[in-house]
């Protein structure tokens, strides 16, 4: 169990105290035994609430990771992140390993969740690597995100700030830290985390090494986006899970919205839960005056049920000033340092066609196409956690993940490109733990220091 020690003991956390976050306006640093949530769980230094649902049930925990993490904020006004009491966003954590092997991976969060929601999917493995780790809450977090800013889009755009921010600060924290700065600095997120990294290496890629986007969200102010495809989903599910004369056709257009064919035991679940909610929450922040003083729309409205239903919404027809806000976050595919994509072909709240496919036209067609590298993933959805449903149907994206990290590491230290983009078939049998494409090489299991490691002993002292 890890356990948070003496905030100056000797050893591995000496000088704990002199560690700053540049531009924090709280911090709080914990010297632990064990850094990955085999230990951060017991310890409260990580909320298992923030990454629920989001991996398999039975991914494996990395353990054996001591070290120094940093809990805190940046100045903000807005507070909806409740996490250690604080009631205040711009929520950041750092993890700084005993043996460090000259990296930093930094994060921003899924969906509208807090800080520690990469904890499971990504933080445990990259510093079980050896990596330094830093993510941040974007700025603002859950249903009610939308009210943060004073103009539409605000709150989206903040996401970019804030993990612009993070990454300056990890960086000189790293350097206090280990006595050096970091020897390479990597992006990587699932969904708006994954949207992150791309929105990243288009417009700071002096900070990056390059990155791997898991399925990002793509914005763009002509379409496609969210609202482009969600729409449609409301409009036409009710008549095709009723079945009847109008179930045939209500398929059709749900496919024409990008919903693949074969996922269909997909749709129910997600009309359920993410659909709806998607829509209604994001058009808020984009296009508030859509339902008037109402906020955040009327959940689950029949389509033509009035004025007001996301069912019933056009973005093509709305006016020009949402096309606007849309274009503040938008994304070009102007990237500006490696970036590896990966997306399930059966992802039906971002579907692959609307999204990663387009993105990956965007690059080339921006002149940046040997830059990336683009891996769609064969019976891959939008959350591992389905994988747990249905085994013999879908495969989970997170060892793809762990494979494109890996060969975004290879394409880095020794200059081996990977394998042009392509489809990921998926093996035979039930849902396979392992991605070995699109990695280039298995000869490394853990990655070559990119600096000599630091063991305990040898740790420098903080300036």
């Amino acid at each position: 169990m890890a356990a948070p020690l003496a905030p100056d003991a000797a050893g591995h956390c000496a000088h704990l105290s002199r560690l700053r976050v540049p531009g924090a306006a709280h911090q709080r640093a914990a010297c632990l035994d064990e850094l990955t949530t085999a230990g951060t769980v017991a310890s409260g230094h990580t909320d298992p609430a923030d990454w629920a649902g989001l991996t398999p049930k039975d991914l494996s925990v990395p353990s054996g990771v001591p070290g120094v993490q940093i809990d805190g904020y940046f100045p903000d006004t807005s507070t909806t992140n409740t996490n250690h009491g604080w009631n205040h966003d711009a929520q950041f954590v750092v993890r700084l390993p005993d043996r460090w092997n000259g990296g930093l991976v930094v994060a921003g969060t899924p969906g509208n969740r807090e800080q520690y929601a990469n904890d499971r999917a990504i933080a445990d493995w990259v510093l079980a690597r050896g990596y330094a780790y830093a993510a941040t809450d974007k700025g603002n977090t859950g249903v009610a995100f939308h009210r943060d800013g004073r103009r539409p889009g605000d709150a989206v755009a903040e996401w970019n700030t804030r993990l612009t921010q993070l990454t300056r600060a990890a960086r000189a924290v790293v350097a206090q830290r280990y006595h050096r700065p970091p020897a390479r600095t990597l992006a990587t997120g699932m969904s708006n985390g994954g949207y992150l990294v791309r929105w990243q290496l288009e417009n700071h890629p002096e900070l990056y090494d390059g990155g791997v986007d898991w399925e990002g969200t793509l914005w763009r102010a002509d379409g496609p986006n969210l609202f482009t495809s969600l729409p449609s989903a409301l409009r036409h599910y009710p008549a095709y899970a009723a079945g009847g004369p109008d179930a045939g056709r209500a398929r059709e257009a749900l496919h024409r919205a990008g919903f693949p064919a074969g996922s269909e035991f997909l749709w129910p679940f997600h009309h359920q839960v993410y659909w709806d909610l998607t829509q209604r929450l994001y058009r808020e922040e984009f296009d508030p005056a859509f339902d008037g003083a109402t906020e955040a729309g009327t959940p689950y409205c029949a389509p033509g049920s009035g004025p007001g239903c996301d069912a019933d919404y056009v973005y093509a027809d709305r006016p020009a000033d949402v096309h606007r806000a849309v274009g503040r976050v938008e994304l070009t595919g102007r990237i500006g340092k490696p970036l590896i994509t990966i997306h399930g072909t059966l992802d039906v709240l971002l579907p692959i066609g609307e999204d990663s496919d387009v993105y990956a036209r965007m690059v080339r067609e921006a002149g940046r196409g040997a830059l990336h590298r683009y891996y769609r993933i064969e019976d891959g959805t939008h959350t591992d956690s389905l994988v747990d449903a249905f085994p013999d149907r879908l495969r989970p994206l997170l060892p793809c993940h762990r494979s494109s990290f890996a060969a975004l590491e290879d394409w880095l230290a020794e200059g081996d490109r990977p394998p042009a983009g392509h489809t990921v078939a998926r093996p035979e049998g039930p849902a396979p733990r392992t991605c070995s494409p699109p990695a280039t090489s298995a000869r490394r299991r853990r990655p070559a220091p990119l600096r000599t490691p630091l063991s305990p002993a040898r740790s420098p002292p903080v300036p």
